[in-house]
């Protein structure tokens, strides 16, 4: 199959790795899309872009917003539109956490991964996070930079 790689790993199609420098990440979930089948075989091209967009809370569901899923080339004039919002499919439960943090305590769900996983459906990453400051970042900044450091001068010495 396609989605999937040598030994039924998953197969990542965007990463928003501004994610990690810009939030406190928490708690994360892997949540499902509802995609139509253009988004599919654009997203099995390896077409996608989560870096600007976000969740945000709908009534009573989450919606993927501003990701995008570039046309695919060899459809006809049915296309999806590649900015349109994308219900996350996921359990009440969680659904309910989510919906809580985010109305109740004020955090923020970002999406993180989008891939393909091992049985090869298009999955999303998604975590539940807290923005960081900006003396926050210079301290995660300060403490990646030591640990880079400190291996530098292992390897020379041992």
């Amino acid at each position: 199959m396609a989605g999937r790689t040598a030994g039924g790993a998953s197969r990542t199609v965007a990463e928003n790795r501004r994610a990690r420098h810009d939030y406190h990440l928490d708690k994360d979930l892997e949540a499902g899309l509802v995609l139509t089948g253009t988004e599919v075989k654009a997203l099995r091209q390896g077409r996608a872009n989560i870096a600007e967009s976000y969740i945000a809370a709908q009534d009573d569901h989450l919606e993927l917003v501003n990701a995008n899923i570039p046309i695919y080339e060899a459809a006809n004039r049915q296309n999806h539109e590649p900015k349109r919002p994308r219900k996350l499919l996921l359990h009440r439960r969680e659904m309910d956490a989510l919906l809580g943090a985010i109305r109740r305590q004020g955090r923020t769900v970002v999406p993180l991964r989008l891939y393909f996983n091992d049985r090869g459906l298009v999955k999303l990453r998604i975590a539940i996070a807290t923005g960081k400051k900006l003396h926050d970042k210079r301290a995660t900044a300060k403490e990646r930079d030591w640990k880079r450091d400190q291996a530098r001068l292992m390897r020379e010495r041992g």
